[in-house]
């Protein structure tokens, strides 16, 4: 029997790395972050246990690195979409997509997402790895398809209000509609409400009641 390829052995190493983030994402969802053993992981990718360490430093670095392919798999079908909603100028409607790709993992996978927004605010930090680079690609794809005049400032900026609109609707004990935080975003960037995947056909929230200092709502 001939040994393998250089290129075989490459796909064989990709397929258990990409199985091994996908039991991440599975049992964190089922069990939570504590409950959840790299050794676990492996058992339900059907990898080597040795294999975890080959590949991730540890269990918050593969954890982030799950949920970034988690995010960047999700945004690469929104913005693959081939239908625009009617009337729709193309780069909006793509940014409007992605905006509700990303949010919308806050109502599937809510003790994920809490989870990996509270693993970024630790001591580790933003781990960098190559789902993160593909997600960063595809959401400056959609500041460039917007038309953002400089998408290398424009981008991380989205990513910081994305993220910040992910944390106020998974706060325990006080969360933000979604409703409410999606429209504060399609506000900032132009975007009308019926563009993208509005969430659970909810209406546009209506604007909240101002007041005047010293005074009450609708005081003239």
């Amino acid at each position: 029997m001939s040994p393998r390829s250089a290129a075989v052995n490459e796909e064989l190493r990709r397929r258990s790395r990409e199985r091994l983030l996908q039991a991440t994402i599975e049992l964190v969802d089922e069990r939570g972050y504590e409950a959840t053993t790299l050794g676990s992981i492996a058992d339900r990718a059907g990898t080597a246990r040795g294999l975890v360490s080959y590949y991730f430093p540890g269990k918050r670095q593969l954890l982030q690195s799950a949920v970034h392919r988690l995010m960047h798999l999700t945004l690469e079908r929104a913005l693959g979409a081939a239908a625009l909603t009617p009337g729709a100028d193309a780069g909006q409607d793509q940014l409007a997509r992605a905006i509700d790709a990303i949010l919308g993992l806050a109502e599937v996978h809510p003790l994920l997402m809490r989870t990996h927004m509270a693993g970024i605010l630790q001591q580790e930090g933003f781990v960098r790895c190559e789902e993160q680079q593909r997600l960063a690609e595809l959401l400056r794809q959609a500041m460039v398809d917007y038309g953002s005049d400089d998408p290398d400032a424009d981008y991380p900026l989205l990513r910081a209000l994305l993220m910040g609109a992910m944390v106020a609707v998974l706060l325990p004990g006080a969360p933000m509609p979604l409703s409410r935080l999606r429209a504060e975003l399609f506000d900032r960037y132009g975007l009308e409400w019926q563009l993208g995947v509005p969430p659970g056909g909810a209406t546009r929230p209506a604007e909240p009641v101002t007041r005047k200092p010293g005074g009450s709502a609708g005081d003239d």
